[in-house]
C-alpha cells in the first residue's frame, strides 16, 4: 500500500534518525500508512560536545544540569551514534556546522518530495528555520538549486520543544519570520527547552497553532495525543480537530533529557 503521507523527520541534538525513530514508535504504529523519513544531522558529536562532559571553559554551549543521552545508546551501533544538527560557538554567536547541515537537508530535499515535517528539539529549531528558507530561498544562495529551492514549502509542520534559531547568518531568512502552517507542541515542565525559549519559535510562526502537554522534553505519547497526531498528519490544519491536551502526560525514558543547544 502506497503510504498516504511522506513525513520529514529531523531529531534532536545528540541523538540520532535510528533514537528518534525508537522514541516516537508509538506514534509511528498509530499512523500505519504514513512513511517517516529519518535523517541522521551530519555532526558527529565527540565527549567534549555531549552534555555532562564539557570543561568549564570549553567555548561551545552546553547545559550541565541535564545528563547526557544517546552515548550510552550508541555502543558499538553507528546508527545510534550521537549527532547534531549544529554547535552554538560562544565566541561569535554562530553556529558550528549549520551550514553542512543545510547543504545535506538540500540534497534530501532535491531528491524526494514530503507532504509535512515532524521535528523534536533541536531538530525542530532547524525545521522552522528550513520553513523560512524554502519560502525565501534567495537569503542564503547556497540553499538553491538551478536558481530556486530544492523542493517547494512543506503542506505544514509539527514542532515539538522547538526554539527560534539565532544565527545571524540567517536573520534576513528568519527575521520576518515564516508563514507555513505550524503546529507547536510544548512541555509545561520542559526544564531543556523551557516554554519560554520554545515561545520564541512560536512568536516567528506567522500561521500557527500552539498545543501544550503537562510533560518534559519528549513528544507527548499517550492515547489521545497519539490519535490527535495522527489526524493532524492525515487530515492537516484545516482540520478542526480539539485539543488533546486535557489530562496529564508522561514518558519516561522517551528523550526528557535530551539536550537542545
Amino acid at each position: 500500500m502506497a503510504p498516504t503521507r511522506t513525513v520529514l523527520a529531523l531529531h534532536g541534538y545528540c541523538q540520532s534518525g535510528a533514537i528518534f525513530s525508537k522514541r516516537i514508535g508509538a506514534l509511528r504504529k498509530q499512523c500505519k500508512d504514513v512513511e517517516f523519513v529519518f535523517v541522521d544531522a551530519p555532526l558527529i558529536l565527540e565527549p567534549v560536545d555531549i552534555v555532562g562532559s564539557a570543561p568549564q571553559n570549553t567555548a561551545t554551549k552546553v547545559d550541565s544540569t541535564v545528563p547526557s543521552v544517546g552515548a550510552s545508546e550508541a555502543g558499538t551501533d553507528p546508527a545510534l551514534v550521537p549527532r547534531g544538527w549544529w554547535k552554538k560557538d560562544l565566541s561569535s554567536d554562530k553556529y558550528i556546522g549549520i551550514e553542512e547541515s543545510i547543504a545535506v537537508i538540500r540534497e534530501v530535499l532535491r531528491k524526494r518530495r514530503f507532504d509535512v515535517s515532524l521535528h523534536h528539539s533541536q531538530g525542530a529549531a532547524f525545521a522552522g528555520l528550513l520553513a523560512a528558507l524554502l519560502e525565501r530561498p534567495e537569503t542564503y544562495p547556497p540553499f538553491l538549486v538551478d536558481g530556486k529551492a530544492p523542493h517547494p514549502p512543506f503542506e505544514f509542520c509539527i514542532n515539538v520543544a522547538g526554539f527560534k534559531a539565532r544565527d545571524p547568518l540567517f536573520e534576513d531568512t528568519f527575521g520576518a519570520g515564516y508563514s507555513t502552517p505550524t503546529l507547536h507542541v510544548i512541555g509545561r515542565n520542559d526544564v531543556v527547552v523551557v516554554p519560554e525559549r520554545s515561545q520564541t519559535l512560536v512568536d516567528a510562526s506567522l500561521n500557527g497553532r500552539l498545543e501544550m502537554h503537562d510533560g518534559g522534553h519528549f513528544v507527548p505519547s499517550k492515547g489521545p495525543w497519539r490519535k490527535f497526531l495522527e489526524s493532524y498528519i492525515r487530515l492537516g490544519p484545516s482540520a478542526e480537530l480539539a485539543s488533546p491536551s486535557g489530562g496529564g502526560e508522561s514518558a519516561p525514558g522517551s528523550g526528557t533529557a535530551t539536550p537542545a543547544l
